[in-house]
């Protein structure tokens, strides 16, 4: 039986990171910054630019996100933090519109990225990575957790590369409940940590 260990992104952890990033799917290119600049920035930037954008914000105090490991090796990734921090969140419009929770809220977390060494999927990694991330953010003082799942009985097939937000039975699994389905395939869920 393989083991397990989820741990933060810390900056000696940088390296692993990468390693967890580069396991298939975007994760290599966009170095989990999808997320956290504008369109427009993303769209000008380098993956070498994107890379030195993770490792700063790997340096900034809190981690952005959790390392999983099996069996000593980087495995798999899960970005959670504050909404706040994660700027194109509040810049699409299907999720403006979707959310209940005013977007200037620092006990808002959400979790936006998953990623899983193709070697390691099918075997509920994913699982565990938001499971973990559940309570690292109830540690670090989050009030409710939000996720933008896709729903992958809903619409054409996904490639594994669409589901890097998840998917809508995971954080069921987890507890989340649904609050918005922007679209047929897209799906606002949350958590409350504070009950």
């Amino acid at each position: 039986m393989p083991q397990v260990e989820i741990r933060p992104a810390t900056p000696d952890r940088f390296d692993d990171a990468q390693r967890a990033l580069g396991g298939g799917g975007d994760g290599r290119s966009c170095q989990c910054q999808w997320w956290t600049i504008t369109n427009a920035d993303f769209q000008r930037s380098s993956t070498e630019e994107r890379r030195e954008l993770l490792r700063a914000e790997l340096q900034d105090g809190l981690p952005p996100a959790l390392i999983a490991y099996v069996d000593g090796e980087a495995a798999g990734w899960v970005r959670v933090g504050p909404r706040t921090r994660q700027v194109r969140l509040q810049r699409t419009k299907q999720l403006v519109s979707a959310t209940q929770e005013p977007w200037d809220d620092e006990s808002v977390w959400a979790v936006s990225c998953f990623v899983v060494r193709r070697e390691h999927r099918g075997a509920g990694l994913t699982d565990r990575l938001l499971a973990a991330a559940i309570d690292f953010a109830r540690s670090r003082g989050a009030r409710l957790v939000e996720g933008y799942p896709v729903d992958p009985a809903e619409g054409r097939r996904k490639a594994a590369n669409e589901l890097y937000r998840g998917v809508v039975s995971t954080f069921e699994r987890a507890g989340f409940r649904e609050v918005a389905r922007p679209t047929p395939d897209r799906a606002v869920v949350a958590l409350e940590l504070s009950a």
